[in-house]
């Protein structure tokens, strides 16, 4: 493995499980001193216990993602425990799949309040951060010189088009993609790159889920929704969180120096736009 992120300090939100789990190990074992953020506190800091014991730099903190305050001293606290911040990760989210009819103002807004507004401002207050680094000299330019830090958000390809059954997390993760282009326009000339991925089935807890979710709306068989999705991928088979961690952390190396403003959709061709 290389030391492509030695010296780097990356945050992680959603770092507990899953493809943020997956991040954050990856990042550590390239070299990056890594603050695993997540709201499950404690399987958060097992996530850097693990780092910890394998020799790499972590240390964790619980984050309520609907929260500006949390974002903001979530921040703070990896600027206070490393010094500086080049990378986030914005992984963390919620999922909830039901009947368009059936959902509620409470349904709708609290998976709006984490994957959209929770995102925006996790971006927002990333770039503070990397904007205060970079040196007035360099600010004043009109093309950066260099790349000052990288942003990447996790969509989904339920952001790609609407879905039935998913009307607030479909509508959180389109907003992810808006969110992604407004910040990679607002932050290119200052070297700050912004992307994101689009996931299709991985099999993490949110995964588990959505899957409990659509069993218990639509009364189907879980093992048969599950495989019926599978067999539309042209790959025909689940992706990995590792698979996922990986064009994560290429989109935080500077092989992707000149990417800004994209989705890349990690999904075995389940969408091709």
């Amino acid at each position: 493995m290389s030391d492509r992120f030695s010296g780097k300090v990356a945050v992680v939100t959603g770092g507990a499980s899953g493809i943020g789990e997956a991040t954050c190990l990856r990042l550590a074992r390239e070299g990056a001193s890594v603050l695993v953020a997540d709201i499950q506190a404690d399987k958060a800091e097992k996530v850097a216990e693990a780092i910890r014991h394998t020799g790499g730099t972590a240390q964790s903190r619980a984050v309520d993602l609907s929260k500006v305050s949390d974002i903001k001293a979530l921040v703070a606290h990896a600027v206070s425990l490393f010094g500086r911040l080049d990378i986030m990760v914005n992984s963390g989210g919620l999922v909830k799949s039901q009947l368009f009819l059936e959902v509620s103002e409470e349904d709708y807004d609290r998976i709006i309040d984490v994957n959209q507004k929770g995102t925006a401002f996790c971006v927002q207050s990333a770039a503070t951060q990397m904007l205060a680094q970079i040196p007035d000299t360099e600010k004043a330019r009109d093309v950066a010189a260099r790349c000052w830090g990288k942003i990447v958000n996790l969509s989904s390809i339920s952001g790609r088009r609407g879905r039935a059954y998913q009307l607030q997390y479909a509508a959180s993760k389109a907003a992810v993609i808006s969110i992604t282009q407004s910040a990679a326009l607002a932050f290119a000339r200052f070297g700050i790159n912004v992307n994101a991925i689009a996931p299709s089935v991985v099999y993490t807890p949110m995964w588990e889920q959505n899957i409990a979710d659509k069993v218990k709306a639509m009364g189907v068989d879980a093992r048969k929704e599950s495989d019926e999705f599978i067999a539309r991928i042209p790959m025909k088979r689940p992706g990995t969180a590792d698979e996922m961690a990986a064009a994560i952390c290429f989109l935080c190396s500077a092989d992707a120096d000149y990417i800004t403003g994209q989705t890349l959709n990690v999904d075995g061709g389940f969408e091709m736009d």
